[in-house]
Order: C-alpha cells, then structure tokens, then sequence
C-alpha cells in the first residue's frame, strides 16, 4: 500500500508557490480553475499545441521568471529562448518565429538589461529563429523581481515525427539524452551561496537539433518530453498519466552527476524532482531503441544518452516505478509543490 502525503487544503483560497512547480498543486490549478474558465476540455498536456484548423503548425507560450538573472552555464535571456523552442521540438516541429515580451521592474540597472538581451539575441541567432514582435513594460519598485520574460514561439512540424504525450505504448524504451539535475542545482547554489556553482553548470540548450536528427524514426518516436518544473519525476508520471501505462526506471541507469548527486543529499533532495533544460526523455519502440541511442550520440545535445527504462506491458495505469540500487521497487510519485522555487 502506498501512503501519499495529503495535498494542502486550500482554506484561504490563495495562489501558493507550490501552484507554479510544475507538480500536483499545478495540476489542481489547471483543473479547478484554470481549464474550465477557457473552457479547454481535456487531453493531454502537451508542451506546445496544434494550431487549430492546421495540422502543421504548433505554438508554445512560457514566462521565466529564474533568480538570480545570471547563473553558470546561462541566464534568463538564453534560458527563454532554449525553453520555448525545446517545447516546440517536443511536438516535432523546427521554430520559425519567437514573440518576447520583457516585464521590467524599475530600478534595474540598464548594463543588466542590456548584457540579457544580448545573450537572449545570441541565442535566437544560433537556434536561427527570428524574435519578430514584442512588448515591453516597467512596473515600479516591488512590483516584480528585477526582470520577467515572456516567449511566445511558432514552429511547424515536417515529415512524419508526431510525438505526443499520449501515444506512450506497453514495450515502449525509454530513453534519456544526458544527465539531470544540473540546472536547478546550479541556479539554486548560486542563488543560495552554497558554493556548488564551482563544480556544475546548468544545461540549459536549444534541442531541436537533437528532435530533428531523431526525425528518420518518424512514428516509432511516440513520446518526447524536456523534463523542466518538477523534473524528470514529474514528466514520466505526467506520460505514464496521459498514455495510461506503467513505466518503470532502472535506478542505476539515471546519469546523476557527482555533484549534483552531493548537493541533493546535503539539501535532502531528489535528483529525479530537479528541474532539467537541456535534455530530454523519449519513448520510442523498443525495436528501434539502439538505433535510437546511436542517432542521439551522434548529436552534440545527446552525446551522453542513455537507456533508463521501459513501459510496461501490464501494471497500474498511471503509475512510475524506480527500480533501486538495491534491487527493490517504490513509486516514483509526481512531486507535490515547489521544491526548488524560481528556476526558470
């Protein structure tokens, strides 16, 4: 029998931290209050969505809203633009345009904005995505934290790759293109102070790269996923959801860094809950798992990937369960609220 903590009751009726981390208390929100004004119905949440009368084109919003601005291995200009298009290659699409729109708290000093959108150009430039609209706004003191973005982007999708959260099959590999943990580690160490930032960067990177070069898979590719909020944890369990299937990870298969793993157990943390930007989690047929690996380590984005489970041909639907280092199984539920707040 598994016991889960009790999700928070809500008596005051406020918006929590924990609402935004991308766990249960975001998906409560959806529900409860954010789908049924829109009037959104069900289905699988998705990173990026079909235009509607257009089977080709996808759009995916996101707001970064990372402290600090500035952190190894990134800041919040490139993070924008490397998260909004790895949601677009998600869906199997190549990006063709990007919206920014820059929320500015006053107070904030102009080389900093200036050094963010220059690397937030720089990034766009190297993807080869065009930002061809925005907005800007500057809101007083205490109004915001120094500096909120907003990406809007626009891809579309070739050939015959279709992934989706709902196509995850019994059989199905699954496979993981480089090691987690590192971003969320690294904004928070240097958040924080805790020195950890000398040995990690985070991996923060654009991936439709990667997708596209998985691209000759076509239909065996069913599921890709960046494990973002929540981490790795909350994407299988959002996939084992929406597909209705089990999927079981082999513990020992999970590439954690040396010091990502030490700075989870001096933080009580798990390195499956932390959130992750540049690298991504695919269910493909298990017939095509190998030349799968062979196709993303040829790619710079999936040097380092690596097998970490499969789908089980029977089991409790919904379910994600990590097989230990010492041989034993426990559920890997999906994380609750916010572990690590304003990570991107």
């Amino acid at each position: 029998m598994t016991i889960e903590c009790p999700t928070p009751n809500h008596e005051d009726e406020v918006v929590l931290l924990g609402h935004g981390a991308g766990g249960r208390l975001t998906a409560e929100l959806l529900d409860q209050l954010i789908l049924p004004a829109f009037d959104s119905g069900s289905g699988p949440m998705e990173d990026a969505a079909l235009l509607p009368g257009s089977p080709d084109l996808v759009v995916s919003t996101d707001s970064f809203v990372v402290s600090p601005l500035f952190f190894p291995g990134g800041d919040i200009g490139s993070l924008a633009v490397h998260g909004t298009v790895n949601d677009l290659a998600m869906r199997g699409a190549r990006p063709l345009a990007l919206s920014v729109a820059l929320i500015v708290e006053e107070g904030l000093p102009l080389p900093e904005l200036r050094s963010v959108l220059r690397s937030l150009g720089k990034a766009a430039q190297s993807v080869g995505v065009p930002v061809v609209t925005g907005d800007t706004k500057v809101v007083g003191r205490g109004a915001a934290d120094k500096l909120f973005i907003n990406t809007t982007g626009i891809g579309q999708r070739t050939g015959s790759l279709h992934p989706s959260a709902a196509l995850a099959r019994p059989g199905d590999a699954v496979l993981l293109s480089g090691p987690i943990g590192l971003h969320g580690t690294t904004v928070l160490s240097t958040r924080e102070g805790l020195g950890f930032e000398s040995d990690i960067a985070s991996d923060t990177q654009p991936l439709h790269r990667l997708v596209r070069a998985m691209s000759p898979l076509g239909p065996h590719v069913h599921v890709l996923r960046d494990p973002t909020r929540g981490g790795l944890a909350a994407s299988l369990n959002e996939i084992a959801r929406d597909s209705s299937v089990a999927v079981e990870v082999d513990e020992s298969a999970v590439p954690v860094p040396e010091a990502v793993a030490s700075a989870c157990d001096l933080l009580g943390l798990d390195p499956l809950v932390v959130a992750n930007e540049g690298c991504l989690v695919a269910f493909v047929t298990a017939a095509v798992a190998d030349e799968a690996l062979a196709i993303m380590r040829s790619v710079p984005e999936g040097a380092q990937a690596v097998r970490i489970g499969e789908v089980l041909p029977e089991g409790p639907r919904g379910r994600v369960t990590l097989r230990t280092l010492v041989g034993a199984r426990r559920v890997v539920e999906m994380p609750l609220g916010e572990q690590l707040p304003r990570i991107c």
